[in-house]
């Protein structure tokens, strides 16, 4: 891997865990508030939305932890990106239908708006570089050689 791979590598991986465990364990410390956003997008069952709110955040953190210590960097980045596919997916969906939604993502009184949409998308480039990143490399020493 070049040194330039290898600390955008660095970069990215410390980038996403530093969001995922943060986001995490902000929604860990408050439950309920995460749980009154995710009744807010009005797009799941009333008996899920307590599972999620348990669930997710460790969900989140787990893969933080992941890729903070590099345990199969691409596959985690993988589930990473498919999670925020996901995120912005309903993120989207909700602003369309002209729900005034918390997003919940960082913190609460944070309204989906297309900043937070923006900000979803931009959060996915650090993951789709960690998962193509071989291919990067390799297409970079053909063409320098």
């Amino acid at each position: 891997m070049t040194s330039v791979f290898r600390v955008f590598h660095w970069l990215c991986r410390f980038i996403l865990a530093g969001i995922f465990i943060y986001s995490g364990y902000f929604k860990l410390e408050a439950p309920l508030q995460f749980a009154a956003a995710i009744a807010g997008y009005r797009l799941v069952p009333d008996s899920l939305i307590s599972p999620l709110a348990n669930y997710l955040p460790w969900v989140e953190i787990t893969l933080g932890v992941l890729l903070l210590v590099g345990w199969k960097v691409r596959y985690v980045s993988i589930g990473v990106s498919i999670l925020l596919l996901g995120f912005t997916a309903i993120l989207i969906t909700t602003y369309i239908r002209g729900i005034d939604a918390d997003c919940g993502c960082f913190g609460f009184g944070d309204r989906i708006s297309p900043r937070t949409i923006a900000r979803d998308v931009l959060i996915q480039l650090p993951a789709l570089f960690l998962i193509f990143e071989v291919r990067l490399n390799r297409t970079a020493k053909i063409a320098s050689s």
